[in-house]
C-alpha cells in the first residue's frame, strides 16, 4: 500500500483473492506477503493456519483467529464461513478492537474455484456494501501445469477467472524453461485471453504491488472500466482462434485439443443502439437461463436508453447477476452496450449463434412493444375529442 492515501472508512475496501492448484506456489507467496511492510495495513484471510503452512516465526502475538504480525499485517482464520469472517473483521475494525486495515487477500484452497467467492460478494448485501473484489490472481505450477490441466477442471476455471496470472516454478522445470514458459503462456491465453500474464518475483515489494491493487471499482462513477473489461483482447483472441491449434510445434497436439475439449470460451456482445432496462433484463434473463452451469463469468458496459450518456455496469458470476452500478460519464467515444460472457462447455460457434439469437429476439420483441406504445399515444388525443 506503499504510496497511497488510506482508504476512506466509508469506501468499500478492495480485496485480493489469490487462488491456484494445490503447489502452485501461494503458501510462499503468502509468507512473503506477510514479511512486507508494504502490506502492514493489510488482512490476510487464509483457510487454517496448520493446511497453509505459514512461517509462525512471522507472527508477534494472536487473539483467537487474528494474529497481528510484527510490521502491522493481520492474518486470519476462516474458522466457519467467508461472509462472518469478512463482516466481523470489518466491526472490529470500526470498533478499535484490531488495528486498521486499508487491504484484504483472501487465499483459497488448492481445490477451490473462484466462483462461489466471487458470488458472496455479489449476492451479500452486506459483504457487497463493506467490500469488493479489487482482482483475482491466479497461481500456475510450471512443472505441473500440463498434467494438472489434463486431470483437474478446477485449475482450468481458475484461470478463466483470474485478472491476473503469475507463473511459478520456471526454474524448476525439466525442459528449456524459455520454450516451456512461450507454451504455457499460450495455454493460458487460450483459456483466458485478458488476463495480465507474467513470471512471478518473489521480492517483498513485488509482491506487495501484486497483493495491493485497488483495481476496478464498478460502484466508484468516476472509475475508469476500460482496463477490467478489456473488450479488444476477448474480440483479438475469437478472431484468431483458428490460429491456435497451429502455435508451438513443440506443444502435444493432444493437450492443446484438450485445453479446447475443457470448452472455455468468450463471446462479445455489441449493440450499437441503446437497450432499454426492461429489455436489458430480458436478455440476459434469456442468456442465462439458455446456458445454465456453463456461465462461469459476465461484465460488461451497457447504454441503457433512460440514463443518456451514464454507462451502466453489469457482472455476475456464473448464474448469479449484480445489481447494476453506474458511472457519471463513457470513458471515451466508444458508447456501444458491449458485454463479455465467459462460458465452460458451450461450443464456441453456438455459443455465438445463441446469443445473437437471443439479441435478435429480444430487440424485435422490445421494438414491436415501443412501436405499440407510440401508436397508442397517438389515438390517446382522438378517444378524448
Amino acid at each position: 500500500m506503499s504510496g497511497e492515501a488510506p482508504i476512506d472508512a466509508k469506501s468499500r475496501i478492495p480485496v485480493t483473492l489469490v487462488t491456484g492448484f494445490l503447489g502452485s506456489g501461494k503458501t510462499t507467496l503468502i509468507n512473503t506477503a506477510l514479511r512486507s511492510p508494504e502490506l502492514a495495513r493489510t488482512v490476510v484471510v487464509v483457510n487454517e493456519f496448520g493446511e497453509v503452512g505459514l512461517d509462525h516465526k512471522l507472527f508477534a502475538r494472536s487473539s483467537d483467529s487474528v494474529v497481528v504480525l510484527e510490521n502491522g499485517c493481520l492474518c486470519c482464520t476462516v474458522r466457519s464461513d467467508l461472509v462472518g469472517t469478512l463482516n466481523s473483521l470489518y466491526h472490529a475494525r470500526q470498533a478499535g478492537e484490531i488495528p486498521a486495515f486499508d487491504n484484504v487477500v483472501i487465499e483459497t484452497s488448492g481445490l477451490a474455484e473462484p466462483g462461489p467467492v466471487l458470488q458472496a460478494f455479489l449476492s451479500e448485501p452486506t459483504l457487497d456494501g463493506l467490500y469488493r473484489i479489487a482482482s483475482v490472481l491466479t497461481l500456475v505450477d510450471a512443472v505441473n501445469w500440463r498434467n494438472t490441466s489434463v486431470e483437474h477442471d478446477e485449475s482450468v476455471r481458475q484461470v478463466a477467472f483470474a485478472d491476473r496470472i503469475r507463473i511459478t516454478k520456471l526454474d524448476l522445470v525439466a525442459r528449456d524453461k524459455y520454450e516451456e514458459d512461450s507454451v504455457i503462456r499460450s495455454d493460458l491465453r487460450r483459456i483466458n485471453p485478458a488476463a495480465q500474464i507474467d513470471t512471478i518475483a518473489w521480492s517483498s515489494s513485488a509482491v506487495a504491488t501484486l497483493l495491493a491493487s485497488r483495481g476496478f471499482d464498478a460502484a466508484n462513477p468516476l472509475s475508469d472500466p476500460r482496463a477490467w473489461l478489456k473488450v479488444e483482447a476477448y474480440q483479438q483472441a475469437a478472431g484468431g482462434c483458428q490460429q491456435c491449434d497451429h502455435d508451438h510445434e513443440s506443444h502435444s497436439h493432444d493437450h492443446v485439443k484438450h485445453l479446447g475439449d475443457r470448452g472455455i470460451e468468450s463471446f462479445v456482445l455489441t449493440r450499437e443502439n441503446p437497450l432499454c432496462r426492461e429489455e436489458l433484463q430480458f436478455l440476459l434473463d434469456g442468456i442465462t437461463q439458455n446456458l445454465g452451469t456453463g456461465l462461469l463469468r459476465v461484465k460488461g458496459l451497457v447504454n441503457i436508453a433512460e440514463e443518456p450518456g451514464r454507462p451502466a455496469v453489469i457482472q455476475g458470476a456464473q448464474h448469479l447477476l449484480h445489481t447494476m452500478t453506474w458511472l457519471d460519464h463513457w470513458p471515451d467515444e466508444d458508447q456501444r452496450t458491449r458485454v463479455v460472457f465467459i462460458t465452460q462447455g458451450v461450443v464456441r460457434n453456438n455459443l455465438r449463434d445463441m446469443i445473437d439469437l437471443l439479441d435478435r429476439v429480444s430487440e424485435r420483441t422490445f421494438n414491436a412493444r415501443a412501436r405499440g406504445r407510440r401508436a397508442f399515444e397517438a389515438r390517446k388525443p382522438n378517444s378524448n375529442g
